[in-house]
């Protein structure tokens, strides 16, 4: 491939990127849902507020996540971060067991 001013661009460039939007839409949409559904379980509120105010608080942190993954600077810590924390959330919604 070659840019405006005629040099080559590796292809690993774009799998970068592509790697990148994978982890912001795929990856943050994980890790808002879980913690979404963990801070349901775990608000001292009546069902239907805690979820409310979760899903409300997950679309801010779902943005966020997307922001940050093309922000920051090393692609394995967005990837150990958004991955990391989906898998945290589900680990710990699964520990807490359905509420009664």
């Amino acid at each position: 491939m070659r840019d405006d001013n005629g040099s080559t661009r590796p292809a690993r460039a774009g799998m970068a990127v592509a790697a990148r939007g994978v982890a912001a839409t795929i990856g943050g949409y994980a890790m808002a849902a879980a913690g979404c559904a963990l801070a349901a379980r775990i608000l001292p509120l009546p069902r239907v507020e805690a979820t409310l105010w979760a899903m409300l608080a997950a679309f801010p942190v779902y943005a966020a996540l997307a922001l940050w993954a093309f922000h920051a600077r090393s692609l394995v810590r967005v990837t150990a971060v958004v991955w990391g924390g989906a898998v945290a959330c589900s680990g710990a919604l699964f520990l807490l067991g359905v509420r009664s």
